[in-house]
């Protein structure tokens, strides 16, 4: 029962976090050794090809990346994203904290 209620109210948050993971991986990466292609990406994260596509035309949708010739470059953009991804994350941080004390 208790798996159950877990994964009922728990599960899409799971979901979206580990898929936020993965972006935030791969853009770290690019930022880190672009420009970079598909392979290599996955090769150095060990994620599938398949995941690092969708995960690629994401953060091109956002416009945090775009392609290049020789693989994936990260735009002016990129810097704005991080900071309010950092004030979303310490947020969710402090929602989190105070649904840990409500259950104390």
């Amino acid at each position: 029962m208790k798996d159950r209620a877990k994964n009922t109210l728990t599960s899409r948050i799971e979901t979206e976090i580990d898929l936020l993971q993965r972006h935030v991986a791969l853009l770290k990466a690019i930022m880190d050794n672009e420009p970079i292609g598909i392979i290599r990406l996955s090769e150095m994260l060990a994620f599938p090809q398949h995941k690092v596509r969708y995960s690629l035309r994401i953060l091109e949708q956002e416009g945090l990346i775009e392609p290049s010739p020789d693989g994936a470059i990260t735009t002016a953009k990129l810097q704005d994203f991080l900071d309010n991804l950092k004030k979303s994350l310490e947020s969710l941080n402090s929602t989190v904290q105070e649904l840990r004390e409500q259950l104390e």
